[in-house]
């Protein structure tokens, strides 16, 4: 059955079909909530907060929406929430003094390394993947995630995030020179596909 099919049975009262849609989108919506906010326990509340809200707005949705455009729209909204909870925090400790009279915490914040590539196998280059795209501004970020991580369309990430199509393919243009140049900075080498070519970059699974 198709995500619609699911959601359209678990609006006729079926609970084991939105067990079957937690399952299928479960682990790329935790990857992507992960890529996006760069913290586990984090991205592990935005997906339980994602899939209460579609439990919660389910008998509203419509059988012409796609499920997944749906799904990262507000898994990409609980971000931008979460984004702007974290700068409010950061603002109010930052500048802060620190304890015993040290200086504040902002004169002692080292700025994120870089590093993505195809296939992060090993533990060490998971951190530096993490940190260039933590380093890309997230316009751009949420883009090459959304396309390359959790496999959505161009046509329905424009949807997701507000804009037409040859923004989005204009957004993950620049992301992916900003990750070839963090990944070069890194001293890592990488064939990172143009966007019109459909490309098969793929980052390792959190």
């Amino acid at each position: 059955m198709s995500d619609e099919e699911l959601l359209a049975a678990f609006q006729q009262g079926d609970p084991g079909a939105f067990e079957r849609l937690l399952s299928r989108h479960r682990g790329p919506l935790f990857t992507f909530l992960v890529r996006m906010t760069g913290d586990r326990e984090k991205a592990e509340d935005l997906a339980q907060e994602t899939f209460l809200r579609l439990v919660k707005s389910a008998a509203a949705w419509e059988q012409r929406a796609r499920f997944q455009t749906w799904l990262y729209t507000i898994a990409r909204n609980l971000c931008v929430d979460q984004s702007r909870r974290d700068k409010f925090r950061r603002a109010d400790s930052l500048d802060a003094d620190g304890p015993n009279d040290e200086p504040p915490l902002v004169d002692s914040v080292v700025a994120e390394g870089p590093g993505p590539d195809r296939g992060a196998e090993s533990a060490r280059l998971r951190p530096l993947l993490q940190a260039a795209l933590l380093s890309l501004p997230v316009e751009q970020r949420e883009v090459f995630v959304l396309r390359e991580q959790a496999g959505v369309p161009f046509k329905e990430i424009a949807v997701v995030v507000g804009v037409n199509e040859n923004t989005v393919k204009s957004r993950m243009r620049y992301a992916l020179e900003g990750l070839r140049k963090a990944l070069a900075a890194a001293g890592i080498s990488a064939d990172l596909a143009e966007p019109e070519a459909d490309s098969s970059v793929r980052l390792g699974r959190a």
